[in-house]
């Protein structure tokens, strides 16, 4: 009789925001001095009705700007910049997710043994953001794959920009769209975690339509009230950008999960830590089922709260790895 695997659910932290305890943004942001590291985020900084410092969420502009001030000042990072139509990530929600997986890896900020560590990041899209991230906070070793080459070419220059990052992060073309781990994962190569951040819509019409409900809350929420905002009607259809394979992909999550799943058992002895986002907490139950008919040694959801929103990691391991 086969041995049930561990599983096991882990609590966000509670705190502002509902932050890792590590995470630096756990305070929100200081407008002033994040304009004052990337002058390019001045014109986006309005007074909300309160009177503080702000800037529309809902503008893309203004968000690329933040994320740009917020990986100079709190990170180190020049230049980084997305072309036009590609995902635009929350950089505290990432370093969110990287903090989590220390935690799985039992390696904190200060270990010795961190600087050690080989993170893969599947769909690293033209962001990059999990790879730089890992490098720059951890001292990470990462691979970052992606199946569009413009996107890898533009973190490519991000990293030509940053010679602290350069010889840390290596890009690895996905050549075939049906796979997720193989053509990526070399022989006789071995990695610590993978981190993905699934497309979660099944269409570009839900993609859309997603996108279209996110607008509408994020207006609703908007906390300015100054003429200086973008209105919706001037702002473009996808506020955060993001091309086919990062939004959306034939199946949803809910097929991504299951690919990469049934794929991460041919390398289960090549990485220690398989991990992704699950956006929708429906797929997670099926997600478990398959791993658990896969003989997964150890499944962990990982729960992570920032302010209203609460994002799922799922983690497995097809090693024994003792609590």
């Amino acid at each position: 009789m086969t041995t049930p695997p561990k599983t096991s659910r882990k609590k966000a932290h509670s705190g502002s925001k509902g932050l890792h305890p590590r995470n630096i943004h756990r305070d929100g942001y200081n407008f002033e001095q994040l304009a004052i590291a990337c002058p390019d985020l001045k014109p986006y900084i309005v007074q909300n009705i309160y009177g503080n410092s702000a800037i529309n969420f809902a503008d893309p502009a203004a968000v690329k700007n933040l994320n740009k001030a917020l990986l100079k000042k709190d990170y180190n990072i020049d230049a980084w910049d997305i072309p036009d139509g590609f995902l635009c990530p929350p950089v505290p929600g990432r370093v969110d997710y990287l903090h989590y997986i220390a935690d799985l890896l039992k390696v904190g900020d200060t270990n010795a043994a961190a600087a050690k560590i080989k993170l893969l990041d599947i769909g690293t899209g033209a962001n990059g953001i999990y790879a730089l991230l890992a490098c720059k906070a951890y001292g990470w070793h990462c691979t970052a794959s992606d199946i569009n080459p413009t996107a890898l070419n533009n973190v490519e220059t991000i990293v030509e920009k940053n010679k602290s990052i350069k010889g840390n992060l290596t890009l690895r073309l996905q050549s075939d769209k049906s796979h997720i781990f193989t053509g990526i994962i070399h022989d006789n190569e071995y990695f610590d975690v993978s981190v993905c951040n699934p497309p979660f819509h099944a269409s570009l019409d839900e993609a859309l339509k997603g996108n279209r409900k996110k607008r509408h809350n994020l207006e609703a929420k908007r906390l300015s009230a100054s003429p200086q905002s973008a209105s919706l009607a001037t702002l473009p259809a996808l506020n955060f950008g993001g091309q086919n394979a990062e939004l959306w992909c034939k199946g949803g999550e809910h097929k991504f999960l299951r690919t990469m799943i049934k794929e991460s058992h041919i390398y289960s002895k090549q990485c220690r830590w398989f991990t992704t986002l699950v956006s929708k907490s429906d797929n997670l139950k099926p997600a478990k089922k398959l791993l658990q008919k896969l003989h997964a040694a150890n499944i962990k959801e990982i729960e992570m709260k920032q302010g209203q929103k609460i994002t799922r990691i799922l983690a497995w391991s097809f090693e024994p790895i003792p609590n």
